[in-house]
């Protein structure tokens, strides 16, 4: 394993402009996104893309691998589960990175055979890294945390290559459920660059900017 810690400012700069090289960021104003959520607005990230991207992929993996470490420690951590889906090949790369077991996590048992929700092995007493693409509120990152510690092992920490970073309750929320959030970048690192790169339209910045600020208030302006 060979990483370089480049500073915070310089992984999020450098993984906005990847999303935005891949197409993995559209921004748009006129048609907006709807969410799983069922609310709508004008920002839609994809990370699944990241995959298909191997110079991508391996650069943010180190950034993830280099941020957990210098966040939660050298050797915080026996075991990493990736979150069903996208969060599984992201998983199997940061445990090949850290030299760690891998394990997945279910979204809700199977429904036949073991019934299990965690596939692979994980024990009693491990220190689980929770692996995911990224997060908005935090709230899937709850139910496979408590997967995980059903089985004895502990998770306190979560890490995503994308976090929103518009809604302020997130980090509390899994702070009040004892997990600490690492990330790589936010939409306000992705809205910097997509202004320095001139990669949308002034007038689409701009509503897009009107979004990030207040979230709420601009769905409800625009249905």
């Amino acid at each position: 394993m060979s990483l370089t810690f480049p500073p915070r400012e310089e992984i999020a700069r450098l993984t906005a402009r990847m999303l935005l090289e891949i197409r993995a960021v559209d921004f748009n104003a006129d048609m907006p996104f709807t969410y799983a959520s069922g609310l709508k607005g004008p920002t839609y990230v994809d990370c699944r893309r990241i995959i298909s991207f191997p110079r991508v992929r391996a650069t943010l993996m180190d950034f993830m691998a280099a941020t957990v470490m210098r966040d939660a420690g050298f050797e915080a951590f026996d075991n990493v589960a990736g979150g069903e889906t996208a969060g599984i090949p992201f998983g199997a790369l940061m445990a090949e990175r850290l030299g760690l077991p891998m394990t997945y996590v279910r979204k809700k048992p199977k429904g036949y055979g073991r019934n299990a929700r965690i596939e692979g092995v994980m024990t009693e007493g491990q220190r689980v890294l929770l692996v995911e693409d990224l997060t908005t509120d935090g709230g899937s990152k709850l139910s496979f945390v408590d997967a995980i510690r059903e089985t004895g092992a502990s998770c306190a920490h979560t890490a995503v290559i994308f976090y929103y970073g518009i809604f302020p309750e997130t980090t509390q929320r899994l702070a009040d459920h004892g997990v600490a959030l690492h990330h790589l970048c936010t939409w306000w690192d992705v809205l910097a660059e997509a202004r320095a790169q001139g990669a949308f339209d002034a007038a689409t910045l701009t509503e897009v900017e009107a979004f990030l600020t207040d979230p709420r208030a601009w769905q409800a302006a625009n249905g």
